[in-house]
């Protein structure tokens, strides 16, 4: 159906894809050179895994409501609130990183500067509704048979962003290690602007739905809707468990590569530009034509093949062949979660009503989030208690139950698709 409100398109797509990119950036830009800005305060493998899964859960804690709001007062406000938050966490973090606490910090304070890095990426993760929301409004203004090809905007921004972010990363710390994080608060004021000044409003008013009651804005409640739907259980859960396992083993792959390997944050850098350049690729020109050749489904599938091998190939390395492994992985990885992520979002969204695509796409930015600080956090910990290797280990296993999942849900619900 076309609507009224989803003209004209272009700042529309403008919009949610620099909303989208600002939500990569403010990671991407300092991810490489995290352990590198975090050494002063600690180089302990569980506090890092806990820094992004402290993100992570508060982004859990408020997706509900995010979702909820969007879909009762529409998504322009909701959007505006959120990058507003990102402004304020990351100019917080920034601040924090930038001063020189030991020439004012009394000796009982010393753990002030990490209590600061952790209040910053709550807000900035409590206002993490960013891509939730500007994935709704590119639901808003796409056909239900075009979501995989429009989502593939969320690749785009994500490869771009890995692309943009480490080399702007690397360029801005030549001149200051810190430099770059102020870079990434730029980049987020710079959002602010457009969304107030240029994104139109795409959900019609007829199209809205009344808040839900208090008890069902729990994030567990909205976890408890989309795994009691049967249509969408299954790949709800292994859209949950795909993104534990992602998101948990890239918390610490930089530290990895550094302490493992001595790789310097240019180099680190290096790496995620070839993840970008990838997943540019994959999901701003392969994915529509691939999915109409081979289905969501079955792209999910080899997508997730892919990262399986890329976490095989990182095993592989040692400090001999460590460049050419580290980057052949993350070439590979790059490839599978540039096919799994748009098609396994788009098999689900398949299946929801367009009145609730908000809500839901809430509920699995809330999966990704939970998914994230489980992920992150075990990380760590199996990092510093296991061995240096073990999250890909484990991620490799997680994987095979998506894969298993996925299969099972295709014998009696994709094949209506």
């Amino acid at each position: 159906m076309t609507l009224v409100l989803q003209k004209p398109k272009i700042p529309t797509l403008l919009s949610a894809f620099i909303t989208l990119l600002n939500d990569r950036l403010g990671e991407t830009i300092v991810f490489p050179l995290l352990p590198f800005l975090l050494e002063r305060f600690t180089n302990s493998a569980s506090t890092l895994g806990l820094l992004a899964g402290t993100y992570a859960i508060s982004q859990f804690a408020v997706a509900p409501l995010i979702g909820a709001l969007s879909d009762r007062y529409g998504r322009k406000p909701i959007i505006i609130i959120c990058v507003a938050g990102s402004v304020i966490g990351l100019l917080l973090f920034a601040v924090t990183v930038s001063l020189d606490w030991s020439k004012f910090l009394p000796a009982w304070a010393i753990n002030l500067p990490i209590l600061l890095l952790f209040s910053a990426r709550i807000i900035d993760g409590a206002s993490g509704g960013t891509a939730a929301t500007a994935t709704a409004i590119l639901a808003d203004i796409s056909k239900p048979e075009n979501r995989a090809k429009t989502f593939g905007l969320i690749g785009v921004a994500f490869g771009l962003g890995f692309i943009l972010g480490p080399g702007l990363g690397t360029a801005l710390a030549k001149f200051s290690v810190t430099l770059p994080v102020w870079g990434a608060t730029t980049f987020a004021i710079t959002n602010l602007i457009l969304v107030i000044w240029v994104l139109p409003e795409t959900l019609p008013l007829k199209q809205r739905t009344s808040l839900p009651r208090r008890r069902e804005l729990n994030p567990f409640a909205q976890l408890k809707i989309v795994f009691t739907n049967p249509i969408s259980r299954n790949l709800c859960l292994a859209f949950f468990i795909f993104f534990m396992a992602f998101n948990g083993f890239t918390a610490i792959l930089v530290l990895y590569l550094k302490e493992a390997f001595n790789w310097t944050p240019q180099l680190s850098s290096q790496a995620f530009v070839v993840v970008g350049v990838i997943a540019m690729i994959v999901q701003g020109g392969l994915i529509g034509p691939l999915v109409n050749s081979f289905g969501e489904k079955r792209l999910t599938l080899v997508g997730i093949g892919f990262v399986i091998a890329g976490c095989i190939l990182l095993t592989l390395a040692n400090t001999d062949n460590s460049i050419p492994m580290v980057f052949s992985s993350v070439g590979v990885l790059a490839v599978g979660t540039g096919l799994v992520t748009p098609c396994l979002r788009a098999l689900i969204s398949k299946r929801l009503s367009s009145t609730k695509q908000g809500t839901i796409l809430g509920s699995l930015q809330g999966l990704q989030s939970l998914g994230t600080f489980l992920g992150a956090s075990m990380a760590g910990l199996s990092y510093e208690l296991l061995g240096k290797q073990s999250p890909f280990m484990g991620t490799t296993v997680l994987l095979i139950a998506v894969i298993l999942l996925i299969s099972n849900q295709s014998n009696n619900v994709l094949k209506k698709g």
